[in-house]
This record gives structure tokens, C-alpha cells and sequence, in this order.
């Protein structure tokens, strides 16, 4: 349920009404808009009567139920209006939402050596990139496949960090991780195996850095909303959403199937901002740059695009992995139709 305030109601009034919820053993929260600041309520909703509500004070303009299962990551919870995640990196704050440029987040699937990981967080980074992806813990569905590094793989990151200002997003897989990858991560990941590992989902929702949420490879879009009100609901409001592609009949030719279609679905049903995988969403690197400019074509607010120095070496996903030179050729063509769309960010010029 939510309480529309009018425009102009004074913080006083917010408060006191929020208080008063509080004393009904309601959760309220308090959410900003441009115009206008609603309160969310939840809890125990069900029999509760709009009318009494409106009638504790003039100030409200409207209370509305919602209806979706998922209360926090429903679209009806901020009252129709799109939530930002800002992420602080060495080089600024980077917004991830409908309302801002598109970010890019690339890199190798695992960090291998210094060597490699520096080289390409420094090659993606002068290509346009805002954030390095690399895994130091990788979930594979063989026991004897790479399994990165761990917490080796940290150190790692945070020296590519260091040297190249890009935001680190990365992989954590365990509860027991959560702190040492929060420590170097800007962005924790939780991956497409574990969208529905709940304990996990708790313990990221109770720290404070932003949640990277992967659709699991056979997840309703449903089932992937209410894995993210599981992060929301236990504190952390920073939750972007990744569509990597879902597991369908013909596996032949791709790896799995990117639901591109996700893109204007989810912007029917959550504030949360999106983000596109055509990497592993293809499987091919053939097919990532295809795909990647029909998500932005699409609204997607990010995309994550594998690169690696030596895609023919690589220990992991070498195959869907683009060459620092094809990304680059990449971000051009991908700046023709972001700017189409008034989503491409535009390079300041230097004042001489």
C-alpha cells in the first residue's frame, strides 16, 4: 500500500504520519520524488480501509494497494516513477537508471593474472567503460572447470581499480564472502545460479554497497522480481536487475536465448534499472555486438560485455568474449544508436 502526499506537504506532516503507521506495526518508507514524496507501507495491508487512511490529514492525496506480490520492486511503490542506483567509482558517481546514459561494464568472465587484468581494465576503460567486470569466485557446472582464483582474485581487482579508476562489479557466491568481496567490489553480483540462494540474497540486502541481481537461466520474470525483494526487504535499496539470457529448447547455435523482450516488461512492472548481458546471453561473441545494439535499442540502462586480451586462452568463456579491439569498434557503432535514443553520454571537451 501507498500513500500519495500532496505537493508541498510539509516534512513535519511526513513525519508525523510515518510515525503513526510505525504505531500500526507497518513498516513506512519514505520515497522522494520529483513532485511528489509517497510513503510505502508494508506489513499486514490487507485489511486495512483506504478511507480511514485518507482521512489522517489533509495532506494525502490519494492511498492506493499494491497489487503485485513484490511490494518494494513494484513500479506502483514509488508511484509510477523509475529508482536510480549511484555508485561511487575512483573517477565519480556513475547513475545506473531509465533517466541516465547507458553504462558499460566489461571485462574478462574470471581474473587470471595482474598482467591481464590490469591490461584490459586499462583498455576497456579508454574505450568508454565505467566499471570493470571480472570474477574471483566463478560457479561452473563442472567440479573440475576453473573455479577463479578467490580471495587472491580481490587483490586483483583492486589493483586493476587503482590503476585504471574503473568501479569493480564481482561475483560473491557464499554468505560467508559477503564482507572480503564487499571490501573491493563497488557492485556485488549475485549470479544467475544463485537468484534464488535466499540466505545470500539476505546478507547482500543487509550491507550497503549496490546489488547486481542475474537472472537465473530458468527464472520467471516473476520469481526473478521477488528474488530481488528479498535484497530490498532486508535494507539495501540499490538493486539493478540483469537479464543474461534464459535456458530454451534450441541450445545449437547460441548458449542460451537473451530475452531482449525483458527490457519494456520490467519497465511495466519495477523502478529497478536493467541491465543487458548479450555475452552470455549468446554465448558467441560473433552475436554480442548484434544483440548489445538491440538492448540499447531496446532501454536497456547497462550492458555487460565480456572482453579479453586473448579470448583463445582464456580460463573461462573465451568464446563469448570480444577482443579489446572489436569492443572498441564496438562502442562506436553502440554510441550511433545510444545517441539516437538521448542515452549516450557525451564527452567533454577539453578547455584550452
Amino acid at each position: 500500500m501507498i500513500v500519495v502526499m500532496r505537493v508541498g506537504s510539509p516534512e513535519d506532516e511526513v513525519t508525523r504520519l510515518s510515525t503513526e503507521f510505525a504505531n500500526w506495526g507497518l513498516t513506512p518508507e519514505k520515497i522522494v520524488g520529483q513532485h511528489k514524496v509517497v510513503i510505502g507501507l508494508v506489513g499486514e495491508t490487507a485489511n486495512l480501509d483506504e478511507e480511514q487512511i485518507q482521512e489522517l490529514s489533509p495532506w494525502i492525496e490519494s492511498v492506493l494497494r499494491v497489487e503485485r506480490p513484490y511490494k518494494r520492486a513494484s513500479r506502483e511503490f514509488r508511484h509510477g516513477e523509475a529508482s536510480e542506483v549511484w555508485v561511487d567509482t575512483p573517477n565519480g558517481k556513475v547513475a545506473f537508471g531509465e533517466n541516465h546514459p547507458v553504462v558499460i561494464v566489461a571485462g574478462p568472465c574470471s581474473v587470471e593474472n595482474e598482467e591481464m587484468i590490469v591490461e584490459t581494465a586499462l583498455k576497456v576503460k579508454a574505450a568508454g567503460a565505467k566499471f570493470l567486470r571480472g570474477g574471483a569466485y566463478k560457479p561452473r557446472t563442472s567440479p573440475y572447470a576453473f573455479q577463479g582464483h578467490g580471495e587472491s582474485a580481490l587483490g586483483l581487482l583492486a589493483q586493476a581499480r587503482e590503476a585504471s579508476g574503473l568501479g569493480i562489479i564481482t561475483e560473491v557466491m557464499d554468505t560467508a564472502d559477503v564482507d572480503k568481496v564487499g571490501e573491493v567490489a563497488d557492485v556485488l553480483q549475485v549470479g544467475a545460479r544463485n537468484m534464488q540462494n535466499f540466505p545470500l540474497l539476505k546478507k547482500v540486502g543487509a550491507q550497503s554497497k549496490p546489488v547486481l541481481l542475474k537472472r537465473g537461466m530458468s527464472s520467471t520474470i516473476d520469481e526473478w522480481l521477488m528474488a530481488a525483494e528479498y535484497v530490498l526487504a532486508a535494507g539495501n535499496s540499490n538493486v539493478i536487475l540483469c537479464e543474461r539470457g534464459i535456458r530454451t529448447y534450441d541450445r545449437a547455435y547460441t548458449r542460451n536465448t537473451l530475452d531482449v523482450s525483458v527490457v519494456p516488461v520490467l519497465r511495466s512492472l519495477t523502478h529497478l534499472p536493467i541491465m543487458l548481458d548479450p555475452s552470455h546471453g549468446t554465448g558467441r561473441w560473433e552475436y554480442v555486438p548484434a544483440m548489445a545494439k538491440a538492448s540499447i535499442a531496446a532501454g536497456t540502462d547497462s550492458l555487460m560485455i565480456e572482453v579479453h586480451p586473448n579470448p583463445q586462452k582464456a580460463l573461462s568463456d573465451g568464446p563469448q568474449s570480444l577482443t579489446p579491439e572489436r569492443f572498441e569498434n564496438l562502442i562506436q557503432e553502440l554510441a550511433v544508436i545510444g545517441k539516437a535514443v538521448e542515452r549516450w553520454e557525451t564527452p567533454q571537451m577539453a578547455v584550452v
